[in-house]
Formats: C-alpha cells, structure tokens, sequence
C-alpha cells in the first residue's frame, strides 16, 4: 500500500522559486495565479489525495515554507 500525505504551504513565505514543483513525482504543486504580499506568485497544492508524503518538496524548499504530514497507508 502507498503512503498518504498531506503539505501545508505557507504562501506569505514562499518566493515563488518552483523548485518544489520540480521536485514533486507526483505532480501535485502548481503556481498560484494570486499574488502573496510580497509580490510573488506562491506554490499551491493540486490533487491532494495523491500525495505519498515523500518530503521532497520540503527538502528543496529554500525558505523552509513546506511542511509534509504522513498520515498513514492508503
């Protein structure tokens, strides 16, 4: 059975590098159309019931913006 996860992004903290995007398997992250207070773009989470939990996200995050939950198998 896979793993279940779920991301919370803080989007005031977030610069809008993408790397995140990159590094998702799963395709779960996209930029948001609205800008944060800073001016950028933030990351947003899409297809939430997909993510496995793998942390990659978190890992290249920069900003340290990303935070990852394992919540159990699927």
């Amino acid at each position: 059975m896979a793993r279940k996860g779920k991301i919370t992004i803080d989007r005031e903290m977030c610069k809008g590098c993408y790397l995140c995007i990159r590094a998702c398997p799963l395709k779960i992250l996209e930029a948001e159309t609205v800008m944060n207070s800073s001016g950028s773009y933030p990351v947003k989470v899409i297809n939430a019931e997909k993510c496995i939990a793998c942390g990659n996200c978190y890992e290249v995050c920069p900003d340290v913006c990303i935070e990852v939950f394992e919540l159990g198998e699927k």
